[in-house]
């Protein structure tokens, strides 16, 4: 029958190696489809799973670029400014 409404991908943005622009993307569609609540109930579950595996993935994703950002920026996880002594080099010609 072709009036089925699974045609899903799997599980392939759960995979660690989906973009978070990805991976956000297939939570958004996730819950489109719960949000109908024409699914199975054993679909719905594993649509969930799947959506829960990727908010943390992505939650995981932006707490590294947080941390990525707090080293660029030279602030410490207390939001103190990092100092490090400043060497000047200056060229003899």
């Amino acid at each position: 029958m072709m009036s089925s409404k699974q045609s899903l991908p799997a599980e392939p943005a759960a995979d660690s190696g989906a973009s978070f622009e990805e991976a956000i993307r297939r939570i958004g569609q996730i819950v489109e489809q719960l949000e109908r609540g024409d699914l199975p109930l054993e679909t719905s579950l594993e649509l969930f799973e799947e959506g829960v595996r990727l908010a943390r993935l992505s939650q995981q994703r932006l707490d590294r670029a947080e941390r990525r950002i707090e080293e660029l920026l030279g602030v410490d996880r207390d939001g103190q400014a990092v100092t490090r002594p400043f060497e000047v080099k200056l060229d003899g010609g």
